[in-house]
């Protein structure tokens, strides 16, 4: 069944009534945290949870359910969730008192590292559940009536996928033309500093015709661009209709064929599944934009093998030539650690050394923090803090001039742009370049959704600013 049929089936397309349910609906709150698949998984709880009667609201005081969905990449992420279940449990009481009941749910990846012992620590939760199980949210409601905790944090021997609600046309068109779509789920890499491999578990991708599925049902709701995630999206390899494994290319061509998908992105990649069909993709697919995040973590060999990265300097720098030899106007974004275990000032001096010679769009970059459970976590070779707040710094500034650099050089240039919602002031409208640059100009809201020809007349320290062209095809790459 296709996406706009599954809409017409639950009476979501204009003119034809719907069938929910008809009391007063009970509010739901969602606060995220972390990764863009964090962001996915929190809608698609709203969306399990509507059938249910739940209505999501931005005001936190009055939520019936309160779901925290959290994320243990950070440092001291944890702590950051106990301490919002500390201001949660004084909200919870004084509702309590005013005879509203409020129940509280911690999902995500800090629910599954830490599971009982959030029940311990704080005793106003009512549920704890995994990222692979909240498919099971109205389940664990009806549990928590009569049971104080509840606790799912099992990797499920059947794809949550399976059964994760649609939403309706209304509230697609409500989220915007841009949307996520997770397409690939956990790591097999094992990275000594990760968590994902333990908290998300191993690889997983979905079949082709229901990310198809899913992708048409966002077309029809005027979602124009389409963002494919996963822990490690590059490796994905789910089924097509025929039961044969399908690449990343693969499925990047056939959601470029979906009626109303103009632009396709995905995230997060690792260097060692890079191969040559998507590669190629970059330079066939004109819907497949020109903004690749390639995680390099370090340029030194030694602390990359520290790390169980599985590639070398060199290799990443062979990708990146193979990548701008296919496609030339290709934007590179990356992630890197500073301060891993071991590591020398020669080891940084590489990391510095090869930022300067691939040049970046953009990138994350952090300070390396032990995460309990994991090899890095074991070794004796701490770096002081000093150390790498100081290394930190230095790749940063580096990082923000290229940057700076790279957005400096659009000026004068003419780029397509999705509008995506308005501008910070009146008369204004912004959007994203192929580049996933935030722009701004002046226009009217009636072309949110499109893609228009700006030229970029200023840049300022995190947008663009341009003004509107008229109306040509569309030419996605800068020349």
């Amino acid at each position: 069944m296709s996406g706009l049929d599954q809409a017409r089936a639950a009476g979501e397309v204009s003119g034809e009534p719907g069938s929910g349910p008809t009391k007063s609906p009970r509010r739901l709150f969602v606060k995220s945290y972390g990764c863009q698949m964090n962001v996915y998984d929190a809608r698609k709880m709203a969306d399990i949870l509507a059938p249910e009667g739940y209505a999501e609201t931005t005001v936190l005081e009055e939520a019936d359910l309160i779901v925290l969905n959290t994320c243990h990449i950070r440092e001291r992420a944890a702590e950051k969730v106990f301490s919002e279940l500390g201001k949660l449990r004084a909200l919870k009481a004084a509702r309590a008192e005013a005879g509203r009941e409020t129940k509280i749910v911690v999902a995500g990846c800090v629910a599954q590292a830490e599971g009982e012992e959030i029940f311990k620590r704080q005793k106003a939760v009512d549920i704890i559940v995994g990222p692979q199980s909240y498919h099971r949210l109205p389940e664990l409601l009806q549990r928590a009536q009569t049971s104080r905790a509840v606790l799912d944090t099992d990797f499920p021997a059947e794809s949550k996928f399976d059964h994760l609600a649609a939403p309706g046309l209304t509230e697609i068109r409500k989220r915007g033309v841009s949307a996520f779509v997770t397409v690939q789920e956990g790591c097999d890499k094992f990275c000594t500093f990760c968590v994902v491999p333990y908290t998300r578990g191993a690889e997983v991708s979905r079949p082709v015709e229901g990310i198809v599925a899913e992708v048409e049902m966002l077309a029809a709701g005027g979602v124009r661009e389409v963002s494919l995630l996963g822990q490690n999206v590059n490796a994905y390899h789910g089924e097509t209709r025929e039961g044969a494994p399908a690449s990343l290319a693969a499925l990047i061509a056939r959601l470029a064929e979906v009626p109303g998908i103009a632009r396709i992105r995905y995230t997060t990649s690792h260097p060692g599944d890079m191969d040559a069909s998507l590669i190629q993709a970059h330079r066939d697919q004109p819907a497949l934009m020109p903004f690749l995040h390639l995680p390099v973590q370090s340029g030194s060999d030694q602390i990359l093998a520290a790390m169980n990265r599985r590639h070398k300097r060199s290799d990443y720098i062979a990708f990146v030539a193979e990548i701008r030899a296919a496609r030339p106007d290709i934007a590179l974004s990356s992630d890197f650690i500073v301060g891993f275990p071991g590591e020398t000032d020669a080891d940084f001096e590489a990391t510095l050394d090869l930022i300067e010679k691939v040049e970046f769009a953009n990138a994350f970059s952090f300070k390396y923090s032990a995460r309990p459970g994991t090899p890095a976590a074991e070794l004796q070779s701490q770096i002081p803090e000093a150390v790498k707040s100081e290394r930190l710094f230095r790749l940063q500034t580096l990082l923000d001039q290229q940057r700076r650099a790279f957005n400096h050089k659009m000026i004068g240039h003419a780029l397509d742009v999705l509008i995506e919602k308005p501008g910070r002031h009146q008369g204004q409208i912004a959007g994203k370049s192929p580049y996933l640059q935030p722009i701004q100009m002046e226009g009217s809201l009636d072309r949110l959704g499109d893609i228009v020809r700006v030229e970029i007349v200023s840049s300022g320290s995190n947008s663009l600013f341009g003004r509107l062209l008229p109306d040509r095809p569309a030419r996605e790459a800068l020349r």
